[in-house]
């Protein structure tokens, strides 16, 4: 994939004297980057900051051109404190006689001393550093330490100064393309691992119950998205989960969905449950929300210390699935079910007894799971054509992880390629 090649603003500045230098240019990968210059350095002309305590005491360079003819615009600087008044945006390149005094006239032991400084007062500039022939190897380390290239005092060409200030500043151009392109590949890189710490870590032990997740974000490149879910057992037994949305799928919406579900573990391991832990929650919402238009959907289930019974509230959420021994797998009762949370001020959530048996699966999902398209139709897969999906297989043995590997992907496919809303599924079994 091509780097981009940033472009420099122009900004009007007074020019200064020609340019009066000898060189040797360093043409060797010129014609690696003719084709960026001819696009990127063809667009505005070039200018070009001379820093030389004599510059009269240099022949004159008598024109020096771009790659389409062009002049290149020359300014002048007798010390670096005329350097830096000239140093504007529009400059491109700075051409360094390395013979220059050390800043301050402090008689630094650093032979390049100047470079450093230069290198540090224009960090976005190309750089070439002038010497004389017989001082090849401080011109190479003057490369090493941020040069672009060097160029030799005694060996004048204006073809080659030419040549080499175009080098210089498609090399620099590149240089800065590569390090942001960097710089955003580790930040990516801790974003991931910033979004895999804020995935869920289910407390359960103790517990007799398998646990298992899978969760697929809508964003691209994201492992977060506005679906969350948890799981924990406190002292007393009780095993504790939810699951639940956050309209959207986007950065904000994944930071309010870790800020619920963490507000949830806590008030959890406090002792809430039912209706006043959901209210608590609805605060926690309307706190943090960054619009009042933004809500979340949220289920949530408490199976009793002996696993044969449980607790369940739904705040607008689907209903849980059942799935038990010699019995057809359906979704348990859903007719209690409360508004969103972040809808209705003062809403009120009422918890419903369910019994479970000694055996069972107990399925959690976000909406991601049943909003798939199916068919050229465009229809919707639906709570139906999921119960329909999971029973089939159920059927054919898979349990557990294997389970909902298979019905995720099997929504994809249905939906034809990668689902636009996050999914995330939760299984919860108890054998006897």
């Amino acid at each position: 994939m091509p780097v981009p090649v940033p472009r420099q603003r122009a900004i009007p500045a007074v020019e200064g004297g020609q340019a009066q230098a000898a060189v040797q240019g360093g043409p060797l990968k010129e014609e690696a980057h003719r084709k960026a210059t001819a696009t990127g350095a063809n667009s505005a002309a070039l200018t070009l900051l001379l820093i030389e305590d004599d510059p009269a005491g240099s022949p004159i360079v008598p024109e020096l051109l771009d790659s389409s003819g062009k002049p290149i615009r020359v300014r002048t600087a007798r010390n670096l404190t005329e350097a830096e008044r000239l140093l504007t945006d529009d400059v491109h390149c700075i051409l360094l006689d390395l013979a220059l005094p050390a800043p301050g006239g402090s008689g630094d032991d650093d032979e390049l001393a100047v470079l450093k400084h230069v290198l540090e007062l224009a960090p976005r500039h190309a750089v070439l550093a002038l010497t004389a022939s017989g001082d090849a190897e401080r011109a190479a380390e003057a490369v090493r330490v941020g040069a672009q290239d060097y160029l030799f005092r005694d060996e004048l060409d204006g073809r080659l100064l030419s040549r080499a200030i175009r080098y210089a500043v498609e090399r620099k151009r590149s240089d800065t393309a590569e390090r942001r392109l960097a710089e955003g590949r580790l930040r990516a890189q801790e974003n991931r691992r910033l979004e895999r710490g804020l995935l869920p870590t289910p407390l359960l032990e103790g517990s007799s119950l398998r646990f298992a997740a899978r969760y697929r974000p809508g964003r691209s490149r994201a492992l977060l998205g506005g679906d969350f879910y948890d799981a924990v057992r406190t002292p007393d037994g009780t095993v504790h989960a939810m699951i639940g949305d956050v309209c959207g799928h986007g950065p904000d919406e994944a930071a309010l969905g870790v800020e619920l579900r963490i507000a949830w573990r806590a008030l959890t391991l406090a002792g809430l449950c039912g209706d006043e832990l959901l209210s608590t929650l609805q605060e926690v919402l309307e706190h943090e929300r960054a619009d009042e238009e933004i809500f979340a959907t949220l289920c949530t289930v408490d199976i009793a210390p002996d696993g044969r019974r449980a607790g369940l509230c739904l705040a607008g959420h689907p209903s849980p699935l059942v799935a038990r021994p010699g019995r057809t797998a359906r979704l348990l009762p859903y007719d209690k079910n409360g508004p969103a949370l972040g809808l209705l001020p003062g809403a009120r959530w009422p918890r419903m007894q369910v019994e479970l048996g000694s055996e069972w699966s107990l399925m959690l999902y976000t909406d991601g799971l049943i909003e798939g398209r199916v068919g050229t139709e465009g229809d919707r897969l639906g709570q139906d054509g999921m119960v329909d999906m999971i029973r089939r297989q159920l059927s054919e043995g898979l349990r557990g992880e294997d389970l909902l590997r298979a019905a995720v992907s099997e929504v994809r496919n249905l939906n034809g390629g990668e689902l636009t809303d996050d999914v995330a599924v939760v299984l919860l079994d108890r054998t006897s």
